[in-house]
């Protein structure tokens, strides 16, 4: 079971969380809801294709144009405002890792901080504690924000990824925030290459049994491509959907995602054959 909210989601239930970036250079969408209206719009939609939460971002993942703390604050505050607003029923989280994004975020009405980054600055957790908003303890390898490291190496990925998340979950919980709104990502491609995502994805089941509720954002990634053969991300749907049915098999609850319709979909009927 976990919490964030309003919304407890019990055994078996998946939630859907639906991806909208306002950057001007995302991989997926190359900027098409940079603009807060196109933003608000692609939030209608995910809502109406059945997404539980809506995670919104300012600064592309990657490597690219610098994006200070003011100007992620401008690109998303307000959205997250408008999403309140307009959507009370939605859940609203942003991805972020930095503290005083989360402040104002968290401020306007976010129940959840995606710190994809691994805790890179310790004071998220205590902006989430203070909010009473859930928190995201993903596994990025100890890499940098936004940097793509080389030749990267674990004696044992998964083990690495469980004790790094575990750890983060449990010193999260110590600063306040609600164990029941805390979750760990193992956070294929981030510090990680495609072996590594692809050992992850395996062995998932591993992150399930340590009891903390798991988060799995593959949607188009990488790893997807390469492992059918070099794809571009316009042809990862069949990956992606493949690989969020076996992450949901393996007790993965919380799929974030590109499109929230057919994961959805595909979520409905992985639960159906269990």
């Amino acid at each position: 079971m976990f919490r964030l909210g309003e919304r407890t989601f019990g055994p078996g239930e998946y939630a859907v969380m639906a991806v909208v970036n306002r950057t001007p250079d995302s991989f997926y969408d190359k900027g098409r809801t940079y603009g807060f209206d196109a933003a608000l719009e692609a939030v209608g939609r995910a809502v109406a294709d059945g997404a539980d939460i809506v995670d919104i971002g300012g600064v592309k993942a990657g490597p690219g144009d610098d994006v200070d703390a003011k100007e992620e604050i401008r690109r998303v505050a307000d959205l997250v405002a408008a999403v309140r607003e307009r959507h009370p029923g939605l859940l609203v989280s942003v991805d972020t890792w930095r503290a005083e994004v989360g402040e104002v975020v968290a401020a306007a009405g976010a129940h959840l901080l995606n710190d994809t980054w691994g805790g890179v600055d310790p004071r998220l957790a205590e902006v989430a504690a203070r909010y009473g908003a859930g928190l995201v303890c993903a596994h990025a390898g100890r890499a940098r924000p936004r940097t793509r490291p080389h030749r990267v190496a674990y004696d044992d990925v998964v083990a690495d990824v469980v004790a790094y998340t575990v750890d983060l979950a449990e010193r999260a919980a110590a600063a306040g925030v609600a164990r029941e709104s805390i979750l760990i990502d193992p956070a294929h491609d981030f510090g990680k290459n495609t072996f590594h995502s692809l050992e992850v994805s395996r062995r998932l089941v591993e992150m399930s049994a340590t009891g903390w509720p798991v988060l799995v954002a593959v949607s188009n990634k990488d790893f997807v491509g390469e492992s059918l053969g070099g794809l571009p991300v316009e042809q990862r749907h069949a990956g992606t959907i493949a690989t969020l049915a076996v992450s949901a098999l393996q007790g993965a609850r919380v799929f974030r995602v590109h499109d929230a319709g057919s994961a959805r979909r595909a979520l409905a009927e992985t639960a159906r054959l269990l």
